[in-house]
């Protein structure tokens, strides 16, 4: 979705994107090594290899593979698609350098897809993201952060 809005982006003095995440979005908890080998690939790491990823994924889920092919078996789709979209953040961070692009795990939120079992409320939770909307210019690019800080690993 962010690719068609990258012409207006670059337009501004200071574009963002801020992607929400979450923590289960962790590469290794992918669990297929081939997966977590194409997804760590940093600069090789292209938008075509991701859509493999998660066409392999979709292919072994739709025959009933993923235990049997290494895949997660807990909230599966949940889990590579947020592996996804935090690759795709660092793809379009090394893509455009003017672009500020982060993903962010706001923490376990009182919510619907929660069913209100969070600790944190929404507006506590929406702290990080608007902190990384508002980064300086010179602020980290391509990162993971957990609630306000940068995690060393996606």
């Amino acid at each position: 979705m962010i690719d068609p809005f990258i012409p207006l982006l670059l337009l501004s003095p200071s574009p963002r994107v801020v992607n929400v995440s979450s923590l289960l979005g962790k590469i290794k908890l992918v669990s297929n090594e081939w997966a977590i080998k194409t997804l760590s690939d940093g600069v090789g790491l292209t938008a075509e290899k991701v859509d493999e990823v998660l066409n392999e994924f979709l292919k072994d889920f739709k025959e009933g593979l993923l235990k049997e092919k290494g895949w997660p078996t807990n909230i599966a789709a949940y889990r590579v698609s947020k592996a996804a979209m935090n690759a795709h953040t660092r793809i379009l961070a090394q893509k455009y350098s003017s672009i500020c692009v982060n993903c962010i795990c706001p923490g376990y939120t009182k919510t619907d897809i929660t069913c209100n079992t969070g600790p944190l409320t929404p507006q506590d939770a929406a702290e990080g993201p608007i902190l990384l909307a508002l980064l300086p210019e010179d602020g980290p690019s391509g990162q993971f952060f957990y609630q306000k800080n940068i995690l060393t690993t996606f």
